[in-house]
């Protein structure tokens, strides 16, 4: 179905030739090359000369030939012309001479430049010759249009679910087991140029927070016997009818969620839940989520869940968490850290996540420890804590010791569940005995940019600057304003996030006018009236692929919106990934040449500044077209794509979005005459009944 896709809003116009089609651009296009081909052509001559040559070229005519007019010449004028032409040689010899003296003069004072300057310029030469073969890349894709408008076709129904660099048979193919072949693996191999159906009977998602706590069971994979036979604490609270799944975390039919959240905060000294943000507690790593009711709950508490679970197949965890609204990805913490810097969560959380923290000889608690912010909290709620068989009780044992020698304190232990506390005092680990495993890493150790990599057997994070107590850190929602010191920490100062802030206010007034439409639907324009506010649950999964600051995040909620936004730092660009985390929020570190780790269909809105530009600079092993089909991948029907970026990137990107069958249309920026908007809507296709 297709709507209007934005109507005008102060501080943005629009166009006035937005419906051109492609052909007359390109034909425009082609035109002004031929003009430009012959322009050249007539001149061509003068460029091929060297500068000497034009010096002492002779233009006079023979002695006896003929004048302009088409008369002899008078041989008695030959004399005056000799001396003439003495006068006009010797003028060229003196700028010549000139000439030299400039040029000899320029090398000496290049011979002189430090070998600092030296490398500047060519930084500043690189640079240059970068952005010129990336709009030569531009240009080129602009050319080709034409060729390359075919729309794509829709994938085959098996690829509904499909999440690129998951392949448990592959996987086990290799050798991989013991939880390894559920590892991500995104190593060369045939992309997927086409574009995802939705299933038969989808159907649109219920606006927040309706959607929370139900959503319909044919926009997730998982079947009824699924979602009965499962034992675990929050898929006990799931009810199934034919057409919906309902998820009632406070049903008195069920033991619920805010029970077991109100002991966690019994456990750690607090009265209730509501006291975390108090404790310090902000951002929560939920490993194995269940279906995020523990983090639906605590959203009500203005706590930030992060859901992380492994790929399945069906009946995923993160897949229902995403419907509901919630935070949630795909990660599994077998054998790679996982994509988030150190010291980033205020708590970590596993209830029956089928994570056996005894084994790999620790390494496993060790990134879990690496996560941690000082004074952080784990949680971890298994049969195992409460073990009566003496196998468990050994298996017990190993975690109580390694907990120790990771320098944590056991708060409390109740039934099944344990809460320690991660120290904040450095000296605790020199404190240990002789020996005792793990060692700390080294100040070289790289950890905030821990992309996929092996898990390190070693303590991370002791020599980091960003190594404060969630105590000394302020409670939310103060935390999204750092302080100076913390802000120095990342290099940054007070006025550069000020202005930040500011911009980004703007930018989001600006971006909630121009997709106000949707909210026709549901409050339909009376005659008379002016056009209704738009609703403040318009969107509530959010993308920001290149986050920057964090900026387009903080002013969504200080704006009062209803969102969450996934933060993603390019690893091609500058990892503010740190102080997103510090400042209260979350995001993770990707590569865009790779799938992102969610299924089809997770996001209302995708946003993109300057992400184009920073990826087109580089070689990429990858095209724009791939990154515009995986955004369709993850996109919901009828969600929206921002792009902002420069005018020729967001030309470019324009010209491929018309083979992903979307809306579009640019919006220049009044304030910015050298970005463009370019907002994007996709269509709501779905697959046919047979």
């Amino acid at each position: 179905m297709s709507r209007p896709l934005y109507r005008g809003v102060s501080g943005v116009r629009t166009p006035e030739h937005n419906h051109d089609s492609w052909e007359s651009h390109n034909k425009d296009k082609l035109d002004k090359e031929d003009l430009d081909k012959k322009g050249s052509s007539n001149h061509s001559s003068l460029p091929l000369k060297s500068p000497l040559k034009l010096l002492f070229s002779d233009n006079s005519h023979s002695k006896f030939g003929t004048n302009e007019n088409g008369y002899s010449s008078d041989p008695l004028i030959g004399t005056a012309r000799s001396r003439h032409k003495l006068v006009l040689h010797l003028l060229k010899c003196s700028l010549v001479f000139l000439v030299i003296l400039a040029l000899a003069g320029s090398f000496l004072w290049t011979v002189s430049i430090s070998t600092t300057s030296r490398g500047q310029i060519y930084h500043g030469y690189r640079r240059l010759q970068e952005k010129l073969v990336s709009d030569l890349l531009d240009i080129g894709e602009l050319s080709s249009a034409p060729s390359k408008m075919k729309e794509l076709e829709f994938c085959s129904p098996e690829l509904e679910n499909y999440v690129p660099c998951y392949n448990i048979s592959d996987n086990m193919g290799l050798g991989n087991s013991d939880g390894d072949q559920l590892d991500r693996q995104c190593g060369p191999e045939l992309r997927q140029n086409c574009l995802i159906l939705s299933p038969t009977n989808y159907k649109i998602p219920l606006r927040w927070p309706t959607g929370r706590d139900v959503i319909w069971v044919a926009n997730v994979k998982i079947t009824a016997q699924e979602v009965l036979s499962s034992g675990s604490l929050t898929k006990r609270m799931m009810m199934l009818d034919e057409e919906q799944i309902s998820f009632r975390s406070a049903s008195l039919m069920f033991d619920g969620v805010e029970d077991y959240s109100h002991q966690i905060a019994e456990m750690i000294g607090l009265r209730n839940e509501s006291n975390f943000i108090q404790a310090g507690v902000r951002t929560i790593l939920d490993i194995g989520c269940g279906y995020g009711s523990f983090g639906a709950h605590l959203f009500q508490s203005q706590l930030l869940t992060m859901c992380v679970a492994d790929y399945e197949p069906s009946g995923s965890q993160v897949q229902l968490t995403l419907e509901r609204g919630l935070p949630a990805m795909i990660a599994s913490i077998t054998s790679k850290q996982l994509p988030f810097p150190s010291l980033s969560f205020d708590m970590l959380h596993c209830a029956r996540c089928g994570i056996d923290w005894d084994q790999k000889d620790g390494l496993l608690l060790i990134e879990a420890d690496r996560l941690l912010k000082p004074d952080g909290y784990f949680v971890w709620t298994s049969p195992l804590v409460n073990a009566r068989n003496k196998d468990n009780q050994e298996r017990w044992k190993v975690i109580h010791d390694f907990t120790e020698n990771l320098c944590w304190e056991m708060l409390s232990q109740q039934d099944e569940t344990v809460v320690w506390k991660k120290t904040s005092k450095r000296n605790c680990y020199s404190s240990r005995k002789n020996g005792s495993p793990p060692p700390l890493c080294g100040r070289g150790y790289d950890v905030e940019s821990p992309y996929y990599r092996d898990l390190k057997n070693c303590i991370a994070g002791t020599h980091s600057s960003r190594w404060i107590s969630i105590d000394k850190r302020a409670t939310w929602p103060s935390r999204d304003n750092l302080n100076k010191e913390e802000l120095a920490i990342h290099g940054l100062q007070s006025d550069e996030i000020m202005e930040d802030n500011e911009s980004w206010r703007t930018t989001v007034q600006n971006y909630w006018s121009l997709l106000s439409p949707l909210i026709f639907s549901d409050h339909p324009k009376r005659p008379g009236e002016e056009d209704p506010p738009p609703p403040y649950n318009m969107l509530r999964n959010i993308l920001d692929m290149n986050a920057h600051f964090g900026g387009f995040n903080s002013a969504l909620l200080r704006a009062g919106k209803s969102v969450w936004v996934m933060n993603v730092i390019p690893i091609s660009g500058p990892n503010y990934l740190p102080l997103i985390h510090d400042r209260g929020y979350v995001g993770v570190l990707h590569d865009w040449c790779e799938a992102f780790p969610t299924y089809p269909r997770t996001y209302d809105l995708v946003h993109a500044d300057g992400l184009l530009s920073l990826e087109t600079s580089q070689q990429r092993r990858c095209t724009m077209l791939d990154m515009f089909i995986e955004i369709d991948r993850i996109l919901r029907p009828e969600g929206w794509v921002i792009i902002r970026d420069t005018i020729p990137i967001v030309d470019s990107a324009r010209a491929l979005i018309a083979r992903l069958k979307w809306d579009a249309r640019v919006v220049e920026i009044e304030s910015d005459s050298h970005q463009r908007l370019l907002i994007c809507q996709k269509p709501f296709f779905k697959r046919r009944a047979n």
